[in-house]
């Protein structure tokens, strides 16, 4: 559920951001035997929106679970997930939709009790490890939002990643 201790701002602000070459890509992984990463290779409609809420409650995400379940299983149709795994529980993942030479970082994080570990870092250096691995692949973009995790802008510019634009907007009703 979402955190009610957390003051909802009232204006959205919206931080994109992007990568155009492997070379500008500075990985960051840890080193730790109970910590592996797997892609989901079958569409899994309650695992995957097991997971989408278990990371995004706490962050106000509800795109996802506002959708209709056929234009989900649509959507994973033509993304990758992979899902983080620390002694054999699902932590977080990391899901990449590839349209033509670009790839979006569609939505990322870990569940609250495996932040602050470097676990954020590690899979996200994966995920982009994997989109720059897609044939094709030219540009890798993001964006994240004043909703987020306090650190997730702070850790996209340190893999690499460099802001293209910036919105504000009111803050939506379903944000609320």
């Amino acid at each position: 559920m979402f955190d009610a201790r957390r003051t909802t701002p009232t204006t959205l602000v919206t931080t994109y951001l992007e990568m155009t070459a492997p070379a500008q890509f500075v990985p960051s992984f840890v080193r730790d035997a109970e910590v592996r990463i797997e892609k989901m290779q079958t569409i899994d409609l309650n695992f995957y929106l097991y997971l989408y809420r278990s990371v995004g409650e706490q962050l106000a995400w509800r795109d996802r679970l506002l959708m209709p379940r056929s234009d989900l299983r649509e959507a994973l149709s033509k993304a990758q997930v992979y899902v983080l795994y620390v002694g054999g529980a699902p932590a977080g993942y990391v899901e990449l939709a590839k349209q033509g030479s670009e790839v979006e970082i569609a939505y990322f994080g870990l569940r609250e009790e495996y932040q602050g570990r470097g676990l954020g870092k590690h899979l996200l250096s994966y995920g982009i490890e994997q989109a720059w691995k897609l044939p094709g692949t030219q540009r890798v973009h993001v964006h994240t939002c004043n909703l987020d995790g306090p650190h997730a802008l702070e850790n996209y510019r340190k893999r690499g990643f460099r802001v293209f634009m910036r919105h504000e907007e009111a803050m939506p009703e379903r944000y609320q």
